[in-house]
């Protein structure tokens, strides 16, 4: 019903930048938070940045200060864009969308299908 597609990972270097980019269609009546977790191997997957409808941005303690989340409402579009990559933050990258299909609300949370960052020392 709603399909999110994510680009932007690969390999760079500790100390390095990218940018992630993820962008959803399909059956949205609105759109509240958008976001992004990892998953690292071995590890669970753990929230990293959220956005809100709203504006309002929030980040996992050990990103903050490094990444920036933001998002294009009217493209439903969300990015993250990473700084001052560390080999820690290697993992499975996976952005979400919490959206709402009517006007009675409710509301649905959608995945991506991941995309790998790697950070070399």
């Amino acid at each position: 019903q709603v399909q999110l597609v994510e680009s932007g990972g690969g390999l760079v270097q500790a100390g390095g930048s990218l940018r992630l980019s993820c962008a959803a269609s399909g059956s949205i009546f609105s759109m509240y938070q958008m976001g992004w977790s990892r998953q690292a191997p071995g590890k669970q997957r753990e929230s990293v940045a959220n956005i809100t409808s709203s504006g309002s941005t929030t980040y996992t303690d050990s990103v903050q200060g490094r990444f920036t989340i933001s998002r294009d409402s009217a493209k439903n579009t969300v990015f993250l864009q990473m700084s001052s990559l560390k080999p820690e933050d290697t993992a499975a990258y996976y952005c979400y969308a919490q959206v709402s299909h009517s006007y009675f609300g409710g509301s649905s949370f959608y995945w991506g299908q991941g995309t790998q960052v790697t950070v070399s020392r």
